[in-house]
Parts: C-alpha cells; sequence; structure tokens
C-alpha cells in the first residue's frame, strides 16, 4: 500500500499539475440516489473513472494544438456530466473539477467563462487565505486577454497591474504564507519539471497500456496550461509576489511561545516512552533521551519498503547516492528557504537547479529529492516531538516510504499482507516496550494505490484497478486499525494530511480513523492562522503549529520544515509532557483534556491547543 509523508509539504506541491477528467467512461460504485435522483458520492474513491486511449507520445498532447483539441472536447464533455450527474457535497472534489474547466477556457480563449468558473471556485472556497486569493492568476490571465493578445508585452503589465491591485486589497497576515509560496513556486517551475513529469510517469503508462485514467490524464491539460500560459509570465509573476512581500513585512505573532510549557527535571513523575513511527531518527542526537534495551542499544523496530524487518534506524541512502547526501540535505534546506522567502545560497541552488532541469534530468532530481525527505523527516519529527520533556524516552519506530517514480514494490496481495504483518509487529513492539504515545506523520489512501497499480501496468481495466485497490487498501487499514485498538494504552497521533482536502472523504488512513486512542491534527502557522495545505475533516480534532517549524536533521543540522507531520508531534509532545505529570491518565482522558483546553478560532475553522492549560489540567489543577 502506498504511504506517504505528511509534512515537507510546501514548495514540492506546486509540482502537483492540474487534474483533468478522461475519455472513455467506466463508471466506480457510488452511493444512494437522493430525492432529485442523482447518485451521491460519498468517498473520493466512489468519483467516476475514466480513461483515454493516447496513440503517439503523450508529449504531443501537451504540445500540440490539434493533438489537445479532441483530448479538450472529451475532458469537458466528461467533467461536466460529472458535476451535473452527481451529487457530490465534497467542496474540494467540485473545486478540483471546475479548476480544470477553467484552465480549458483560457486555453480555447473563453476568457469571460474561465472568469466565470474562477468565482465558483472561490465560492466554494472554506479556508480564509483561499477565499482572497482563489484563482489570481487565472483571473489576472483572463482579465488581461480580454483586453491584449496573450503573450504580448500590453498582457504581461496587464496581468502586473492586476495581481498588485488584488493584492492591494487583502490583509497581508492572511495571505502571506500563500504569497511566499506563489513565489516560490513561479521561482522553480520551469519546462523541464512540466514535461520531466510527461515523460517520466505517464510515457511509460501509455507504453505499456496504450491508454490514460483519469488519475494521470488530468496532469496533461495543466501541462499544456503551464507551458503556453506560465511559464511565458514566470517572471511577471516572480516580481509581483516579490515586490509585494517586500512592502509588506509586519512579522506576525507568535502565539506559542507563550502557550509552551517546559517539564523542568523534578517536576515529572517518571518516564514517559514517546515512539516516533515515521522514516527513521537519527537516535545521537537523542543522548539520554533515547529508549534502550537491556544491553544499551536503542530501542528501534525497523521495516523497509517491502516489509521486511531492518536493522537500520535511518533510511538506508544507496551506495550510488551516499557522497550526494550533503547536496541532498542542502537542498532540503533551501526549500524550505524559498518557502519562508529567505535568501540564502541554499535556495539561490535550489532554485537555479530545478527552474533549468531539462526534462531528462527530471527522474534523478525528483527522486533524489525524495530520498533526501526520507532521510530527514524522522529526525525532524522527533526533535519536535521531545523538546522541552526531560521525561520523555524516544522509542524508534521506523516505516519506509518509496521515493521512486515508478512505485516499488507494485501494490500486491503478498504485499499488502507483509504491510499488515508489520504493521501489526510495530504496535506489538511498542506494547512490549511500555509506548504511552506514538505519532504518526503519514499516511495513505485508497485512490493512491489504484495510482500505482496503474503505473505498474496491473489490472485490465479502472474497474479491475478499482476493486483491486480496495481490497489491498483495506487489508493494510483493517490490520492498522486492529492493532491500534488492541493497544488501548498507548495515545496514537496522527498528521491529518496535506492535500487540502477531507481526510475523511479521500481515506486518509490512519486520519480518518475513529478510535478513542486516535487523535488526528491539522495544521496552523505561528500565529495560529490555517496552513493552506492543512488536510481537515470530522476526525481532525485539534491543530497546531506545522508552518516553518524548525528541528533537526541526522547529523545535528537545524532546518524548518512545513506539514501536518510538524504539527502532529507538537501534540505528541503536549501529550507526552501530561503524562510525565500524571501517568495514570488514559489515552481517552489525555484526548479529552488536550482537546478541551484548545481555543477555537474566531472563525470556528481551528481549535488551537493550549499546552500550559493542557498539563496544569493534566496536574489536576
Amino acid at each position: 500500500m502506498k504511504l506517504l509523508r505528511s509534512g515537507v509539504s510546501g514548495i514540492l506541491r506546486v509540482f502537483g499539475l492540474c487534474t483533468a477528467l478522461a475519455l472513455s467512461v467506466s463508471l466506480a460504485t457510488v452511493g444512494p440516489t437522493h430525492a432529485q435522483g442523482k447518485p451521491r458520492i460519498e468517498k473520493a474513491a466512489d468519483l467516476p473513472r475514466f480513461s483515454y486511449r493516447i496513440d503517439g507520445p503523450v508529449e504531443d498532447i501537451v504540445r500540440q494544438a490539434d493533438r489537445f483539441a479532441p483530448f479538450a472536447v472529451a475532458v469537458r464533455r466528461d467533467i461536466e456530466g460529472v458535476l451535473t450527474g452527481f451529487e457530490i457535497p465534497d467542496r474540494a472534489t467540485r473545486r478540483d473539477l471546475l479548476n480544470t474547466l477553467s484552465l480549458l477556457d483560457a486555453l480555447e480563449g473563453r476568457y469571460e467563462q474561465a472568469l466565470a468558473r474562477a468565482e465558483e471556485v472561490r465560492a466554494l472556497q472554506d479556508k480564509p487565505a483561499d477565499k482572497l486569493l482563489s484563482g489570481l492568476r487565472l483571473r489576472a490571465v483572463s482579465e488581461a486577454a480580454k483586453k491584449h493578445p496573450l503573450g504580448s508585452e500590453d498582457h504581461r503589465k496587464a496581468v502586473a497591474a492586476y495581481i498588485a491591485l488584488q493584492l492591494a486589497a487583502v490583509p497581508f497576515k492572511v495571505v502571506e504564507n500563500d504569497i511566499r509560496e506563489l513565489k516560490a513556486g513561479a521561482e522553480l517551475v520551469g519546462e523541464g519539471l512540466v514535461m520531466g513529469r510527461v515523460r517520466e510517469v505517464l510515457q511509460p503508462i501509455v507504453s505499456s497500456s496504450g491508454a490514460l485514467s483519469s488519475e494521470f490524464a488530468w496532469g496533461l491539460v495543466g501541462a499544456r496550461y503551464t507551458l503556453l500560459v506560465t511559464l511565458p509570465l514566470k517572471q511577471t509573476y516572480v516580481e509581483a509576489f516579490t515586490s509585494y512581500l517586500s512592502a509588506n513585512k509586519v512579522s506576525k505573532a507568535d502565539i506559542w511561545a507563550a502557550r509552551d510549557v517546559v517539564i523542568e527535571p523534578g517536576q515529572g513523575r517518571g518516564p514517559v516512552t514517546l515512539a516516533v513511527w515515521d522514516s527513521g531518527v537519527d537516535t545521537a542526537l537523542f543522548g539520554k533521551q533515547v529508549a534502550r534495551d537491556a544491553q544499551g542499544r536503542p530501542l528501534v523496530v525497523a521495516f523497509d519498503k517491502y516489509s521486511r524487518p531492518s536493522k537500520s534506524e535511518l533510511q538506508v541512502i544507496p551506495s550510488g547516492l551516499r557522497a550526494q547526501l550533503p547536496q541532498m540535505k542542502s537542498r532540503t534546506k533551501g526549500l524550505s528557504d524559498l518557502q519562508s522567502n529567505i535568501d540564502s545560497p541554499e535556495a539561490t541552488e535550489v532554485k537555479s537547479f530545478l527552474s533549468t532541469l531539462s526534462p531528462e534530468g527530471y527522474k534523478a532530481a525528483v527522486e533524489e529529492l525524495g530520498l533526501a525527505g526520507n532521510f530527514v523527516h524522522g529526525t525532524h519529527v522527533a526533535g519536535i516531538a521531545m523538546a522541552g520533556n526531560p521525561y520523555a524516552r524516544l522509542l524508534v519506530a521506523r516505516i519506509e516510504f518509496g521515493h521512486t517514480l515508478k512505485p516499488d514494490p507494485c501494490p500486491s496481495r503478498e504485499g499488502s499482507l507483509r504491510d499488515a504483518a508489520a504493521l501489526r509487529q510495530t504496535v506489538a513492539f511498542m506494547k512490549t516496550h511500555g509506548v504511552r504515545v506514538a505519532n504518526m506523520s503519514w499516511g495513505g489512501n485508497v485512490t493512491a494505490v489504484e495510482g500505482e497499480l496503474e503505473q505498474c501496468g496491473i489490472g485490465k481495466n479502472a474497474d479491475e484497478r478499482k476493486k483491486l485497490a480496495r481490497e489491498l487498501f483495506d487489508i493494510s487499514k483493517k490490520a492498522l486499525t486492529e492493532a491500534m485498538r488492541n493497544a488501548p494504552g498507548i495515545l496514537f497521533i496522527a498528521a491529518a494530511g496535506n492535500s487540502g482536502d477531507d481526510a475523511s472523504f479521500n481515506e486518509s488512513m490512519p486520519a480518518d480513523i475513529v478510535l478513542p486512542n486516535l487523535l488526528t491534527v491539522g495544521a496552523v502557522d505561528l500565529a495560529g492562522d490555517e496552513a493552506g495545505f492543512t488536510s481537515y475533516g470530522p476526525t481532525v480534532k485539534v491543530h497546531a503549529n506545522g508552518y516553518q517549524v524548525p528541528s533537526y536533521l541526522p547529523g545535528g543540522d537545524k532546518v524548518a520544515l512545513s506539514g501536518t507531520s510538524m504539527a502532529a508531534p507538537q501534540v505528541a509532545n503536549l501529550a507526552a509532557k501530561m503524562l510525565a505529570v500524571n501517568p495514570a491518565l488514559k489515552p481517552p482522558q489525555v484526548i479529552s483534556m488536550i482537546v478541551d483546553t484548545a481555543e477555537r478560532s474566531e472563525d470556528g475553522r481551528r481549535n488551537l491547543i493550549h499546552p500550559q492549560k493542557a498539563v496544569e489540567k493534566a496536574r489536576g489543577k
């Protein structure tokens, strides 16, 4: 089953190409029919499936108007069919569909229609910054194109003027993080990133099967829009966002410093074993806080990406890449600095590297960045979880995430059964060694498994892949759910995810699992404003700082990273502090205290943890 790190979200999210629907319809099973006669889509996996028959290079569809045109006609027909033919209560799904239609409108010169779609999308936004910035660049392009030819100097100037005018009217503190990410994304985007994905991810699927499903075909619309519209305006966007940020340098207030609590030696009643279930941890950084066995060795349970037992506490770097590890870590810092609008040597290097990347270099570059993320992720999470608590004792539970463009291993029943066994064994190891809190900054969902099956050439059609993906996903999810349920003494903390949508609708496990000893966490920033990337939903009960949070990389370097991966260990940290002062607390009690002492944001969307109040309540004060 596909497992993904939940953190390091910010900059690389801009590389996800926009989605579009496909040609030949293969409908999924949908929910009950309501009074108006429309089938209701209850989960993301219930959405209709489509597939395209593609002859010749996929790249031709992106580059050649005559190849793209019939594709676009079918895309428009099918998306409109989904929007009119189904009841879709999930607003994020409707936004995605409408966004793709708006890109098609702009590509076809239907600028008034593109603007109308953009307003439909804006009306469906929930987060404050999204309500203000939704479709900003598309709106700028379309408004300018109504008066000036696309690609002309007058059009470019009109785009810049529109963006400046729009940004002048919005509150900086609400949109600051999003503008930083828009600027960084504009700086990084290049033809190599766009066409590299087409060649290295999509073309192999077509070469094998002759078709693309909606899981992948949607991206061709975004790829063409990027080539024809975004890249020619790259410098315009960079200058517009840079100018806005330069004119607004007011730092956000830090709400977390006043809420923080440090447990001093002598204030706790005994050690609390905290498991970081993640990509691995450099235990040398945590000294006496590492939980150890009778021989003095760090307590580590680890499995590789094939769910085979491993002895390594960190992601294993292939021998051919070990010499590049310093560069990999440097680029991790560079991406972080770009997200923070910090002009550092590392930011300059990674910006130049990615923006000028050739399509031929795409595979190696993206896989290397993914591997670097895996290598650093768990240590960064552990640094957050262990801070300010001398009673915390770190146990390492290592799970390995894939980093290659083509899944390795490919999904299979045998693999899912191994995954299930590894999940059960990991929780059993935690129980044996007295773990009280376990942080899980990772996730997976059933639609991702469908995508992997297609990449691996497994399944005759979309219906077969859908059925098989459900079977494989449910094997792992059932095993994890039962393992956690059978460990009632462990409080599990899950990251909500960074896809900016409903974790329950997308079935993003473990975030969507409901258990009395599981708490799911969303992300906000230093000021408590909602992070643009954070997922949400009925299981997300509290929010914590997950935006540019400083912590350690293996070896001891300190870097700020963003993601719900960084928010979840803030709550794991709090829970361990509560247990340090009151070991008698049970997981449901800890959850109740954390939720009850959290403070609701003015708009009612966020429930911000208050560590100081929660620890005081745990003390009985």
